[in-house]
């Protein structure tokens, strides 16, 4: 499978509407190459590089395979990011740290995720266990 966006390069800069800085704006994702055997999506970001250890800052799950993208996050059921809220929350390191990476992973489940829409990271992993079929990630940077 592969992950790309419109909004930015792998490995490159984040705009800053989809920070804390902007609107918050979830970015535009596009997938391809899912394998016939996927019948739902699920996503996760995730800035490995927060002070305090790893901050989530988006859990979704079933996604349909067959749309191809999701725009502004309008897509699946959202689960509790880091901060606290249901969706995406954007990058929003702290300042003076430098760039901090975003880690959206896509993963193609063979099977749909039995979770209310507020799940947190933790409980999407335990539900998507022994399911994934196939990953694909995409990596963006954002500095303050």
């Amino acid at each position: 499978m592969d992950l790309t966006s419109p909004d930015f390069e792998d490995g490159q800069a984040i705009p800053e509407r989809h920070s804390c800085d902007g609107d918050d704006e979830a970015p535009d994702l596009r997938w391809s190459g899912v394998p016939s055997d996927v019948v739902e999506l699920a996503l996760t970001c995730e800035d490995p590089d927060a002070p305090s250890g790893v901050f989530v800052h988006w859990v979704a799950w079933g996604i349909p395979p067959a749309a191809g993208r999701m725009t502004n996050g309008a897509s699946g059921v959202q689960g509790r990011n880091g901060f606290g809220m249901e969706g995406y929350g954007g990058p929003c390191p702290p300042p003076g740290h430098g760039p901090h990476r975003y880690q959206f992973t896509l993963y193609g489940l063979r099977q749909a995720v039995a979770l209310e829409p507020g799940a947190d990271i933790d409980d999407l992993r335990r539900a998507i266990e022994g399911t994934v079929v196939a990953t694909a990630t995409l990596m963006g940077t954002y500095e303050r």
